[in-house]
């Protein structure tokens, strides 16, 4: 039994379906003889090519029938890359499946997904490819899910080829996760980098490699967030320690942006079958929420094909403001944030919107940021940029809350440091993501105290825009700044670190900035 028999599926003749989700293409099915009889070990392939024209569906459903008997289902594909013309977008085709239980939105059908990141995977009860989920190989239909993330104009010619192996399954391995807590400090400040990709999506590094990076960069805290998949999360228990607390996650990446589930409870998959025109992404951040997540929008004004945000911020716990290396779009996602800060207190929208009970989070009254390095591979800095939290220990809920609640600044390193306070006349102080409950023509102090960052310039920042900016900081790199203002002067202040510029208008890099500290009682 060793067939190697060939489907072609023409694509004009299919049926365009709409199901809840993104819009879908299901083509003819895939069939293998039933193999009562096949020796162990026995092998049965087919092959299946086709070509996927412009302007196809986000998804292109495979299904392929499997029979009983099977222990392993193994899956490689190749695609053309014809020659475009330049500014045009060339074939890029993702891959991932789905067993017996079907492709439904949000479904228990997932098996894995791997994007365009690798050429083949299988899956058995004792073992899987990074990115798949191990588990039995169920008689029913399968469906192989073929993401055509970029089509060129000339159409993309696949070829498909799914080998059956027969036999008595594996032993399922029971998956062992990490703690939702380490050691800690009791309340104090702990950095983390909260977007980070290994193996088991499109990164190069292994858990352990990525955990030793981290623990060299001064972090206390991590969260994986594998593109489209939870496969990872049974595999870092062996990395975590007293000193290191991994959190879960995925990063849900949608055509129409990705967004980070913080922490989120083991095993949890998060569908990404949908676009904003959709309006499904409501369903599925409370279903990060009822997981125990935290909901945040990745590189908003990021540039790569659907990578920009476009659900709106409504659901928000959290947004991830400096991806990775300081670039451009970094910039626009710093100004758009700093335009939600102010939106926040024009009028009196904090307390209406807490009447209001906004959807999502709870009716709190602003966003706070963070940032992240989103490292894949060498050279990606693990830990450039770090968030600093102050929470009341290191556990998985502690970091939310105290990410949840803005108390935390965002640094490039681990050498970076920044303690900012706001005090009042009468000795009354608020420290950041707080408030100083002033009124409104009392002298308030604003105070920085940077150690880390040699030459770097301090910009104190309101709701009308850069309103202080100090002369460099020595070469030692620790300074004291400070600014006098009043409630009704700036509604908040928050703090930038910015690098030295060569010349011209525009400010240097960041090296560091806080979330807010609002001033003044609430109206």
């Amino acid at each position: 039994m060793c067939d190697d028999n060939e489907l072609h599926h023409s694509i004009g003749r299919r049926t365009l379906l709409v199901t809840g989700t993104a819009a879908a293409l299901t083509l003819g099915s895939v069939t293998f003889a039933e193999a009562a009889d096949a020796a162990d070990g026995e092998q049965e392939t087919r092959t299946v090519r086709g070509t996927l024209p412009t302007g196809s569906p986000d998804f292109v459903y495979v299904p392929v029938e499997v029979p009983s008997g099977v222990r392993e289902i193994k899956v490689s594909y190749t695609y053309d890359r014809p020659a475009v013309p330049t500014g045009t977008a060339g074939n890029a085709l993702d891959i991932g499946i789905f067993d017996e239980r079907g492709t439904e939105l949000g479904g228990k059908g997932f098996r894995g997904w791997s994007g365009g990141a690798r050429t083949e995977f299988f899956l058995r009860a004792d073992d899987a490819t990074p990115g798949y989920i191990p588990g039995p190989v169920r008689e029913g239909t399968w469906h192989i899910a073929l993401g055509p993330y970029t089509v060129a104009p000339q159409g993309l010619s696949y070829d498909i080829t799914i080998t059956l192996t027969y036999g008595e399954p594996g032993e399922a391995v029971e998956p062992v996760y990490p703690p939702a807590r380490a050691k800690g400090r009791g309340r104090a400040w702990y950095r983390g980098d909260c977007h980070l990709h290994s193996w088991y999506s499109d990164g190069r590094r292994t858990p352990a490699e990525i955990a030793a990076l981290a623990r060299a960069a001064g972090l206390d805290f991590i969260n994986t967030s594998e593109h489209n998949t939870h496969a990872a999360h049974a595999h870092w228990a062996d990395v975590a320690g007293d000193d290191l607390l991994v959190m879960l996650g995925e990063e849900v990446t949608t055509r129409n942006g990705h967004v980070v589930a913080l922490g989120t409870d083991p095993g949890t998959f998060v569908d990404w079958r949908y676009r904003a025109r959709d309006n499904r992404f409501g369903r599925f951040a409370r279903r990060i929420r009822r997981a125990g997540g935290l909901v945040v929008p990745a590189h908003p004004h990021a540039t790569c094909v659907g990578c920009g945000w476009r659900f709106g911020f409504g659901e928000a716990d959290a947004v991830e403001v400096w991806n990775g290396p300081y670039t451009p779009d970094d910039e626009v996602a710093l100004a758009d944030w700093d335009a939600m800060l102010v939106a926040s207190v024009r009028e009196g929208r904090e307390d209406r919107e807490r009447e209001e009970g906004r959807a999502g989070r709870g009716g709190r009254d602003w966003i706070p940021a963070m940032g992240n390095s989103d490292a894949h591979r060498d050279p990606d800095v693990v830990g450039s940029p770090q968030t600093v939290v102050l929470a009341d220990d290191l556990t998985r809920e502690a970091i939310q809350e105290g990410i949840r609640a803005g108390r935390s600044y965002i640094a490039e390193s681990k050498n970076v440091s920044l303690t900012f306070t706001a005090t009042g006349s009468k000795g009354e102080h608020a420290g950041i993501g707080g408030r100083l409950a002033a009124n409104p023509e009392t002298p308030v102090t604003v105070r920085l105290e940077v150690t880390g960052a040699p030459r770097c310039t301090v910009r104190f920042v309101t709701d009308q825009g850069v309103l202080f900016t100090s002369a460099p900081l020595p070469v030692a790199g620790s300074g004291v700044v400070e600014w006098q203002t009043t409630p009704a002067y700036a509604a908040y202040v928050r703090a930038e670190l910015r690098h030295e510029t060569a010349a011209g208008p525009l400010p240097g890099a960041l090296a560091g900035f806080t979330n807010p500290i609002f001033l003044g009682r609430r109206l």
